[in-house]
C-alpha cells in the first residue's frame, strides 16, 4: 500500500495540468481520463480471473510491470505533443496496469487474514491500510507538486515508473500467497471461464452486490472528475496558472483527509446498525459538500470543503470493504471486486467526458453541482443492497465464506 500509493501520487496532483500542458482541452484531457477508465472497464474481470487462477502475487507483480511502462509512454507524449488518439491508447494501458491490482490485492490480504485466525472488525483493517495510503499520498502528492515547479511536468512521471520497478523487486522477494491455492485444471482458458462463470452467480446474481455495484456505476465518474477537476479549478480560483504546488495541495489535502477517514472507519460503523445505513448517510453528504465545492467559488473555503469531501469519501470506503467482501466467496473474491471495480470504472468512462463538457461550457463550478446531481442518485441503490437482509450488513467482522 504504500509503496504502491507513492508511486501513483506523485502524479495525481498534476496529471490534468499535464495534460492541458500537453495541448488537450478540457474535454480531451477528460477524455484521455475516460479511456484509462475504459481500460479499466475492459480489463477488470480478465485480469482479477489471472488472480484467481494463477495467483493475487503473480497478478501484482504484472501490475507493476505494466503500469511503470505505460507511465514513461506518458512522458513521451508529453514530449512530442502527441494526437489524442495516441493519448487514448495509452491512457487504456495504464487502466490495464491498475487493473492487475484492484481485486488481486484485496484479495490477497482478506484470504491471508482468515487463514491466519483473525476475528477482528475488517474496517480496523482496511482503516489501517487508508491510513498508510494517506501517509503516502500526502508525502507523494507534495513531492510531486514540487519536484514539478521546480523541474518539469514530466520528471514525477519518470520517477513513478522508477518506484514501481522498486515495487515490483520488493514484491518478487516479500509477496506471497497465504491462505489461497490456485487450482489449475486443466486449459487455462477453460478455467477462467469457470471462474468468471462462478463469479457472476456469486457477484451480478445476489441482489445484495449488484445493487451495491450499480452504486459505483453512478458514483465512480463522479469521484474520479471531482478530484482532478480541483487542480485546473484551485490554479483558476488562485489566479495563477503556473503555481502548480497550489495544485499538488489538492492531492495532499485528500491524503490528510484519507488518514483520518481511515481512523474514523471504525467509530462511524459503531454509531450505524447496518453498515448500508452508513454509506447512505456519506454519500448523501458527499454530494451535499460538492455541490457547495461548486457555488461558493471562494479559495479557501472550497479549501474547508474539500477536507469535508475527502473525510466523507475515506470513512466510508473501508466500511464499503468490509461489506461487499463479507458477501462474496473466497474463491472468486478477486474476480467479483474485479467485476465492482469495472462497475466504478464504467461509471468514470461516461461521466468524465460530460462533466469535463460541462467545465468548457459552463466552468468548474457548474461542472461540480451536475456532478453533485449525479452523485445523490446512488443513496436509493444502496437502499436496495440494504434491503436484502444480509448478515454482512449488520455483522461485526466479515464472513469468512467458502465456495460451494
Amino acid at each position: 500500500m504504500l509503496g504502491n500509493t507513492l508511486a501513483a501520487s506523485l502524479i495525481w496532483g498534476i496529471n490534468t495540468i499535464f495534460l492541458l500542458d500537453a495541448g488537450l482541452s478540457n474535454l480531451e484531457a477528460f477524455a484521455a481520463n475516460a479511456f484509462f477508465t475504459a481500460g479499466m472497464v475492459l480489463f477488470e474481470v480478465p485480469t482479477g480471473v489471472v488472480a484467481d487462477t494463477i495467483g493475487r502475487r503473480a497478478s501484482y507483480l504484472l501490475g507493476t510491470t505494466t503500469l511503470a511502462a505505460s507511465t514513461l509512454l506518458y512522458v513521451l507524449l508529453w514530449r512530442i505533443e502527441a494526437p489524442f488518439w495516441q493519448w487514448a491508447v495509452a491512457s487504456a494501458l495504464l487502466g490495464l496496469g491498475f487493473t492487475f491490482f484492484s481485486g488481486a490485492v484485496e484479495a490477497w490480504l482478506v484470504d491471508a487474514l482468515v487463514a491466519t485466525g483473525f476475528t477482528g472488525r475488517m474496517e480496523s483493517v482496511f482503516g489501517r491500510g487508508q491510513v498508510v495510503g494517506g501517509v503516502a499520498m500526502l508525502a507523494g502528492s507534495v513531492a510531486g507538486g514540487f519536484i514539478a515547479q521546480h523541474t518539469s511536468l514530466g520528471v514525477p512521471f519518470v520517477i513513478r515508473g522508477l518506484v514501481l520497478l522498486v515495487m515490483f523487486a520488493v514484491a518478487f522477494r516479500l509477496m506471497h500467497d497465504i491462505g489461497f491455492t490456485p487450482e489449475r485444471r486443466g486449459r487455462p482458458l477453460a478455467e477462467m471461464r469457470r471462474i468468471a462463470a462462478a463469479s457472476l452467480d456469486h457477484g451480478w446474481r445476489v441482489p445484495a452486490v449488484k445493487w451495491l455495484m450499480v452504486q459505483s456505476l453512478v458514483t465512480g465518474g463522479v469521484g474520479i472528475y471531482a478530484f482532478y477537476a480541483l487542480q485546473p479549478y484551485l490554479l483558476e480560483l488562485y489566479g495563477d496558472p503556473d503555481a502548480y504546488q497550489i495544485a499538488g495541495l489538492v492531492a495532499a489535502i485528500v491524503a490528510g483527509a484519507q488518514i483520518l477517514g481511515g481512523l474514523a472507519a471504525s467509530p462511524i460503523r459503531r454509531v450505524f446498525r447496518r453498515r448500508t445505513s452508513a454509506l447512505m448517510a456519506a454519500t448523501a453528504l458527499g454530494a451535499v459538500t460538492l455541490a457547495a465545492i461548486g457555488l461558493v467559488e471562494v479559495l479557501w473555503a472550497v479549501v474547508a470543503l474539500i477536507v469535508v469531501w475527502g473525510l466523507l469519501f475515506a470513512a466510508s470506503t473501508p466500511i464499503r470493504q468490509a461489506y461487499i467482501n463479507g458477501l462474496i466467496p473466497s474463491r472468486q473474491r478477486a474476480t467479483v471486486l474485479s467485476f465492482d471495480s469495472m462497475m466504478s470504472s464504467g461509471g468514470g468512462v461516461w461521466a468524465q467526458p460530460v462533466l469535463g463538457r460541462s467545465a468548457d461550457v459552463w466552468g468548474y463550478g457548474p461542472s461540480y453541482v451536475i456532478g453533485a446531481a449525479i452523485a445523490i442518485l446512488a443513496v436509493p441503490f444502496l437502499a436496495l443492497s440494504g434491503r436484502q437482509g444480509a448478515a454482512a450488513d449488520t455483522v461485526e467482522r466479515a464472513q469468512a465464506r467458502t465456495a460451494g
